[in-house]
């Protein structure tokens, strides 16, 4: 167990995440490289802090999860020496999609 920022964070690996990104629900063209389960929600690649305790604090009624699909230069963890690629943060559930967020 590892203490975050405002969360404890319990790290699992996974022989098999494609089964554990299926069972969750992470659409085949928003899966990435990370998947973490944050209070029911699935959240799926590099999503920004501040996204996820957005959604933690709005809880929309029809969101399973947030994504960002592959690894965009800029976001979390893939900072490359000022290079920043736009990316979206995509919200998904029951059917439906949404852009959560947007970085430049």
């Amino acid at each position: 167990m590892q203490q975050g920022d405002r969360h404890e964070v319990a790290t699992v690996d996974h022989p098999d995440m494609a089964s554990v990104k299926t069972q969750h629900g992470v659409p085949d063209d928003l899966r990435s490289c990370h998947t973490m389960i944050a209070d029911g929600y699935v959240i799926e690649g590099h999503v920004p802090a501040a996204d996820v305790e957005r959604l933690l604090a709005e809880r929309p009624d029809w969101v399973e999860g947030l994504a960002v699909a592959g690894m965009p230069l800029g976001s979390p963890g893939m900072e490359a020496g000022g290079k920043v690629q736009p990316y979206q943060v995509i919200a998904f559930g029951n059917g439906r999609r949404e852009v959560f967020a947007s970085y430049p």
